[in-house]
């Protein structure tokens, strides 16, 4: 029988840092890195973490400090911070190593951190993980230059983007709410099984704690020097050390470029690389039966 456990664990300055287990915790751990900063791991919880659980794997989902679920007022933002986050994890919960499954921004946090603690982690798994920040933000600007060709509002919009300082908050959000306004982060022909797992998470007692803290990418800006990175020499040498990465990308995702694609598909290899259509940012949920799969044939 499937062991379900919700637990707070607190740092040692007495913040509570919001965890929340599915399965049995003598199976495999996999923890699961959301998006952000500002994000939260509630789509995910509430669509697919006991799914895996069901599929064998000791899942472990959480919010960073000061984000979603884990408030904070001093929390600062910066990977090291993100690092402490994950080290309290492993201690709470007497890990040695776990698979680390990022998402989005998540993708920057677990490579950073396999990186620095290669010991640590038994697979690393990219799923519309970033990892070439500036190729996004130019992929996303020039691909709205040419589908809104003639769109003036469009278009001035972008020219005004593309004069900010690229390693400013400013401009990462003005390149994403671009994207989100023009659908890059939606399937575009939700299926039957994808339009259900959306509609309960709206209607669920998820989608109610989906706390957005509009401060944590400002506060990230501020306070981490890292702001505007490409990790792929991080996974090379993450990949010559013998840990296993896993990278799964969504053929509709519109924040990547082909090229991007194509690079991660080279770095993870073949075998190691899903592109799955249909698909966008939160594969996990627009076709999940393939995602459950993939992660099942790579970590079992």
């Amino acid at each position: 029988m499937l062991a379900f456990c919700f637990v707070i664990s607190c740092f040692v300055n007495g913040q509570k840092l919001y965890i929340k287990t599915y399965g049995d915790k003598t199976k495999k751990a996999l923890i699961f890195i959301h998006g952000g900063p500002s994000g939260n791991a509630t789509l995910f919880e509430a669509t697919t973490a006991q799914k895996l659980a069901n599929l064998g794997f000791y899942v472990i989902a959480y919010d960073r400090r000061g984000e979603g679920r884990s408030a904070d007022p001093d929390a600062k933002f910066t990977y090291e911070e993100a690092f402490q986050d994950l080290n309290t994890i492993y201690k709470k919960y007497n890990l040695k190593k776990a698979v680390l499954l990022s998402h989005s921004f998540g993708g920057l946090v677990a490579t950073l951190y396999t990186e620095k603690y290669p010991q640590n982690v038994s697979a690393l798994v990219l799923a519309g993980a970033l990892f070439s920040q500036q190729e996004t933000y130019d992929h996303i600007l020039n691909s709205l230059k040419i589908s809104h060709k003639g769109d003036s509002k469009t278009l001035n919009k972008i020219a005004y983007v593309e004069k900010l300082d690229k390693n400013s908050a400013g401009y990462r959000k003005h390149c994403f709410d671009l994207a989100g306004d023009n659908d890059y982060f939606k399937i575009p022909n939700p299926t039957k099984a994808s339009k259900k797992l959306y509609a309960d998470y709206e209607e669920g007692i998820f989608n109610k704690t989906n706390i957005r803290n509009k401060n944590a990418p400002l506060l990230f800006y501020q306070n981490e020097k890292r702001r505007n990175i490409d990790t792929r020499l991080s996974l090379k040498k993450i990949k010559a050390e013998g840990i296993p990465i896993y990278a799964i990308y969504g053929k509709e995702d519109g924040i990547f470029s082909s090229s991007q694609i194509s690079s991660i598909k080279n770095l993870a290899g073949k075998n190691h690389f899903a592109l799955l259509d249909n698909c966008s940012h939160y594969l996990f949920a627009d076709q999940q039966k393939q995602f459950l799969s993939y992660i099942k044939k790579w970590l079992q």
